[in-house]
């Protein structure tokens, strides 16, 4: 099969799993925080821990889906730059935009987060002490939470332009 064909196949696999990945953190922003953020701290933080305990636990579908965004973004953007001329921009860009607006908060704010809050044992805490556990939390989580989404949302607008125009 010729680079030619594989090109726009990981392109369309890329723009697919980067959406994918855009509506996952979408949906955090939109529903899952808001929905609870209205539970008390013990219950916020149980809630939180159990969430993303299933995504700590290499859930296979959305570990499939996270690492093979960046795995074909990066190939398509390796591909494109033997092949695509005028819209290679845009790809690199799009590629740069994933990876530092998206991936990097991920693996160096959010999800180190996650990992402190997965320490805490909620039980053993009192009320003082899961206040100020949730306030360290919460908000810097979701404010790089939103900050992902608006990336995602920009990389996959920008693959699916490029898909459009190739």
């Amino acid at each position: 099969m010729s680079t030619e064909i594989i090109l726009p196949i990981s392109l369309s696999i890329a723009t697919f799993l980067c959406s994918l990945v855009a509506g996952f953190l979408f949906a955090f922003v939109l529903v899952v925080m808001p929905g609870i953020r209205r539970l008390n701290d013990r219950e916020f933080i149980g809630t939180f821990q159990v969430i993303d305990g299933i995504i700590q636990n290499n859930q296979p579908i959305f570990v499939l889906v996270w690492v093979g965004s960046m795995i074909f973004l990066i190939t398509s953007v390796m591909l494109g730059i033997g092949q695509l001329n005028q819209f290679l921009p845009l790809l690199i860009i799009s590629g740069l935009v994933y990876i530092f607006g998206v991936q990097l908060p991920t693996f160096t704010i959010n999800v180190p987060l996650n990992n402190k809050l997965q320490t805490w044992d909620v039980m053993d805490m009192n009320e003082t002490t899961l206040k100020a556990a949730r306030f360290d939390f919460e908000p810097r989580w979701n404010r790089w939470n939103a900050i992902r989404t608006f990336f995602a949302c920009l990389t996959s607008t920008l693959l699916i332009i490029l898909l459009l125009e190739m």
